[in-house]
């Protein structure tokens, strides 16, 4: 997501050398397009509708769409199969029983391998699961966002052997203490729409942006590491997938893998989270009326 157009202008060519050195670093779990298939653990969506224009047209996850949707993908990529196919957001009008049945035709017929949802919830993880396995769930988690906690999903997660894959780890980069203020971010950028970047809700979410740079401090290491590490260390099932545009950055990340938080630095990090209440909701109306949690 760090290179695409919701956060703001992009170079395609350095998008295509920051994909070649993930590669390098050992970065091969792609949410995105492919070059050098072979050595890429594939990931890819389908279930939010768009016109021709790219308007939205709603959600999907009906036996037609899904085939369509996936036909389409593998045209896009130039591959014959798809690792992890996830369903974007739930349909509210179609069974997931009927979705995720079609999803497992398309792993018998070889089209994809992984089944995998997003942003859904515990009940309709565990219904899911019951027609055939699956694999991963993206939900968005991070030290301002602990929703999975308390909501089942990790705990469905952990009891059915499945991986979380953690979306915007470092709080759509609130966390890494880059921004100040909503006026940082381009004209175009979605996170002027998000409640927690706007008016006294930026301010006061500072607090945490500023209790963890004295954390990392201390640590030596920087906050965008911290909080990775932290994401890392909530479980062997979690995998984190923090967005970036530029290489020294992708570099800074991945080193947060190399970090070890003791017990009692995960009880500080704890307590410092515990102590701050992040305000403002994590999508506008819109989005969050698509949020099946």
């Amino acid at each position: 997501m760090g290179m695409s157009a919701y956060y703001g202008s992009f170079d395609e060519q350095e998008n295509i050398k920051l994909l070649n050195r993930s590669i390098e670093l050992g970065c091969t779990f792609w949410d995105t397009a492919v070059q050098r298939r072979n050595e890429v653990f594939l990931c890819t969506k389908f279930g939010i509708v768009r016109g021709p224009n790219g308007e939205f047209k709603g959600i999907s996850g009906t036996p037609e769409y899904i085939r369509q949707a996936c036909e389409s993908s593998l045209k896009r990529l130039g591959v014959d199969c798809i690792d992890l196919y996830y369903q974007h957001r739930v349909d509210p009008n179609t069974p997931i029983e009927v979705t995720v049945g079609t999803l497992a035709e398309l792993v018998k017929e070889g089209k994809i391998k992984y089944i995998g949802l997003s942003e859904c919830s515990a009940e309709t993880l565990r219904r899911a699961y019951k027609v055939h396995p699956i694999a991963a769930v993206q939900m968005e988690y991070s030290p301002w966002t602990l929703d999975i906690e308390t909501n089942g999903i990790m705990e469905a997660c952990r009891e059915l052997g499945i991986t979380i894959v953690a979306y915007s780890p470092l709080g759509r980069g609130f966390l890494t203490g880059k921004y100040k203020s909503i006026d940082d971010f381009e004209p175009d950028d979605f996170r002027r729409t998000v409640p927690r970047f706007q008016g006294e809700n930026f301010d006061k979410n500072l607090e945490l942006v500023r209790k963890f740079d004295e954390f990392a401090s201390k640590k030596g290491v920087t906050s965008s590491q911290l909080c990775l590490a932290w994401v890392l260390a909530q479980g062997d099932n979690i995998v984190a997938i923090p967005g970036t545009k530029k290489i020294k950055y992708l570099e800074e990340n991945f080193e947060a893998v190399k970090i070890h938080l003791s017990s009692e630095e995960l009880s500080e990090i704890r307590q410092i989270i515990n102590s701050i209440e992040i305000t403002g909701a994590r999508y506008d109306e819109n989005f969050m009326q698509m949020l099946n949690v």
